[in-house]
């Protein structure tokens, strides 16, 4: 299909990109696109009064006062207080990028937010709803998800789920009331399993202090044909935030979640440490798909990871456009035979941005399948470096591994680094791995400006086009945002 020059669409929010983009011929492929950004609706800082905001720096004090303030059961209390005593015996990690930037004592580890959560869009207060309307959740809810939640610093505000999924036994809650509502499941499941809580120093970290979140139980057989959609935001200055996502797709099921995360900029850093477990049971298929797009002064400490039984599938989608230093590895343990994962991601690095993630899969099974598939961008100095790890077990015959990497750099003192890490204890298997770096090649950018495109709209349609192999498997909402994000880092890049 010819991709004809487009006039410039002004769009301030995902409603109104959705509504341009619908205007477009059908079939116009999004990176023929050129939008003009407003950065200030993820930027700005909202004066929302907290009901109580802890001191800077964690203490025992500060894990009782949460498990207090959410009248939490006995177990759970002591599970944060034991959590706590792993972080503070545990050091920091040693590996990968610096930490040394990161001062854990001048974080604020609590935050709530004065306001009630609701299922009830128009009781939400109205400091608050302007910041989602203005990120266009509400819309998003009504026209293409099934249903939504919202959390603002530690607490979550809103959350709903459509009475067709209510009416098949889909659980959709925040993690508190989960807790609350369904403590058996929330029992067998939460952090012990998965992701138990010594697991690394942040996830102890987490296991103390973590605070809303999603809880998800898909019943089974039921396909939930529409996603559900969680945002975070994280508003406080110095603030943490440590969300808990954990999923539970039962025997044959099938779910889409779309996560999206952003804060406000300031001079301070803050701290994002939440922590995803997601139980894939017998041929059920799960997609998670997140735009993270924290401010570039907070330390993006995110741990992900999904247990995959016989025939199941786990898709991980990612692109990661914000935070200062970002450290991220969705993983997948596939244990049944014949389980699979898909794991695709996007991660941008732009000034004073170091951007170190990449994937982790354990074959534990016969017959097991695992595709990773790594694009990173780089401009102004930033760092984008790709970390995997790939480890087949004995006994784990007919195991497929393919790992692919693609890097673009968009000037001469960007860097791209690639830290692949196989562990093989089977001969029986098949293991791909390719990787590739390299420039906007000078005849594709005088081909698209011989076309009448200026230098600047050329780079941004092959930027595009590098990414659309993440931004097809989004809903349109959330593809319209990856685009849209990428493009805004990439004005002016062009000298």
């Amino acid at each position: 299909m010819k991709a004809d020059r487009q006039t410039p669409i002004v769009a301030t929010n995902v409603s109104e990109q959705n509504e341009a983009i619908r205007s477009l011929e059908v079939g116009e492929r999004l990176n023929s696109v050129f939008i003009e950004i407003d950065r200030s609706r993820f930027d700005h800082a909202d004066k929302i009064k907290a009901r109580y905001s802890s001191k800077q720096g964690l203490s025992k004090e500060v894990v009782l006062r949460i498990s207090e303030d959410k009248h939490e059961p006995e177990w759970i209390r002591e599970k944060r207080l034991k959590a706590y005593e792993y972080f503070l015996k545990t050091p920091l990690p040693k590996w990968g990028p610096s930490l040394e930037k990161l001062d854990l004592n001048k974080i604020i580890y609590y935050v709530r937010p004065d306001a009630q959560k609701s299922e009830n869009w128009d009781e939400v207060p109205d400091e608050i709803k302007r910041t989602f309307e203005r990120l266009g959740i509400p819309e998003a809810e009504k026209h293409s998800l099934g249903g939504a939640g919202g959390q603002y610093d530690s607490e979550v505000v809103y959350h709903n789920l459509k009475k067709e999924w209510e009416d098949k036994g889909v659980i959709f809650e925040d993690m508190d009331a989960a807790v609350q509502k369904h403590p058996e499941l929330v029992r067998k499941y939460f952090m012990n399993k998965c992701i138990p809580i010594n697991d690394h120093k942040f996830i102890s970290l987490h296991g103390a202090v973590w605070s809303g979140g999603t809880f998800i139980y898909v019943p089974k057989g039921v396909k939930v044909t529409m996603p559900l959609q969680a945002y975070f935001r994280m508003n406080a200055k110095r603030g943490g935030q440590f969300e808990h996502t954990l999923i539970i797709a039962d025997e044959g099921s099938e779910l889409h979640y779309v996560e999206g995360c952003s804060a406000p900029q300031y001079t301070s850093s803050s701290l994002h440490a939440g922590c995803v477990e997601v139980f894939v049971h017998k041929r059920a298929r799960v997609r998670y798909s997140s735009i993270e797009n924290w401010s570039k002064n907070t330390f993006n400490l995110n741990t992900k990871r999904a247990i995959v039984e016989e025939d199941g599938v786990m898709e991980w989608v990612n692109g990661n456009m914000g935070s200062g230093l970002t450290m991220l590895y969705p993983s997948s343990i596939l244990i049944g035979r014949g389980a699979r994962t898909d794991m695709i991601g996007i991660a941008f690095a732009g000034p004073q941005q170091h951007q170190d993630t990449g994937s982790k899969v354990i074959h534990a099974a016969p017959e097991t399948t695992s595709v990773i598939r790594a694009k990173s961008i780089s401009k102004g100095g930033g760092i984008s470096s790709y970390r995997g790890y790939v480890k087949v077990m004995p006994k784990a015959h007919g195991a497929k591994t393919s790992v692919v990497c693609d890097a673009l750099l968009l000037d001469d003192e960007s860097v791209s680094n690639t830290f692949p890490y196989m562990k093989i204890g089977e001969k029986d298997i098949d293991v791909v791995h390719e990787a590739s770096v390299g420039k906007i090649n000078d005849e594709d950018l005088f081909y698209l400006m011989s076309r009448g495109l200026s230098e600047e709209e050329a780079t941004k349609m092959i930027v595009s086009g590098f990414v659309e192999p993440i931004s097809k498997l989004l809903p349109l909402e959330y593809a319209v945002e990856l685009n849209k994000l990428i493009e805004m880092e990439v004005e002016n890049s062009v000298a």
